[in-house]
């Protein structure tokens, strides 16, 4: 609030707030003292947004009220009684940072109310960081909330917000890097000569109770093969000695 006593009337700026004394009402309004040589001119249509019938019905003389200059003039200053806008259609800018409070939860976001003629909106993605499912997950009506305008649009009356502009990025930690599969060295015809065969070739290594039964199977081959020749053998002197016999008989003898 600005202290009057100090402040020269040619400084005074639109929205800036005056406190001030009543020292006459009228039909069509009030006067007031805000302590400067110009008095302050309060309009029955400044006293609040409501429409109003009878000033007395909302100030009377003698009553201190808190007021906002709507314009400077030669004569007069110009006072309302309704807090004026913080912000104009053209004072809000993309990118700017602003503060206010949640006035309306919606399914697609939340509404909030910056001190502009209509409140921004933030859409539900705009919310924060990650998934969101409703809006209440992350604020409610009455928080008071700081964000970043996406953007403004004074035709449609459109304020666009965003919390999560103003968050910090998620970082996920990084995935270990894999190790690039190195390339096998062409084989020299002296290294392709020094291998061994292929595993298909190889003689899969007995047990012991195979190379037993191996054994024991080549024994019983080495009998058998044994008993043949010596019963051919036999067969065959056989066979010679009834040749013998034969040849014997009938060859003439030397009488």
């Amino acid at each position: 609030m600005i202290n009057a006593e100090v402040t020269p009337v040619t400084a005074l700026q639109p929205k800036a707030q005056l406190a001030g004394k009543v020292i006459k009402t009228t039909l069509a309004g009030a006067l007031v003292d805000v302590g400067l040589s110009l008095p302050g001119v309060l309009h029955i249509s400044q006293l609040q947004k409501d429409p109003v019938n009878k000033v007395e019905d909302v100030i009377r003389e003698g009553q201190s009220v808190d007021v906002w200059v709507r314009k400077v003039r030669k004569d007069r200053i110009e006072l309302t009684m309704i807090r004026p806008l913080q912000y104009d259609w053209k004072d809000i800018q993309a990118d700017m940072v602003v503060k206010g409070k949640v006035v309306r939860l919606e399914t697609y976001g939340a509404f909030v109310d910056i001190g502009a003629e209509r409140p921004g909106m933030i859409h539900i993605s705009e919310l924060a960081r990650g998934y969101v499912k409703t809006a209440g997950e992350v604020v409610k009506e009455g928080d008071e909330v700081e964000a970043k305008v996406l953007s403004v649009d004074p035709k449609k009356r459109q304020i666009r917000l965003s919390l999560r502009a103003l968050q910090p990025e998620i970082v996920e930690p990084e995935k270990p890097q894999k190790k690039p599969k190195r390339d096998k060295p062409a084989r020299t015809s002296a290294q392709e000569q020094e291998m061994p065969e292929p595993a298909e070739a190889l003689v899969p290594e007995q047990t012991a109770m195979q190379i037993a039964w191996q054994t024991a199977q080549d024994r019983a081959k080495s009998k058998r093969r044994a008993t043949r020749m010596k019963r051919d053998r036999a067969d065959s002197s056989e066979r010679e000695e009834i040749l013998s016999r034969t040849l014997e008989k009938r060859l003439p003898t030397g009488a």
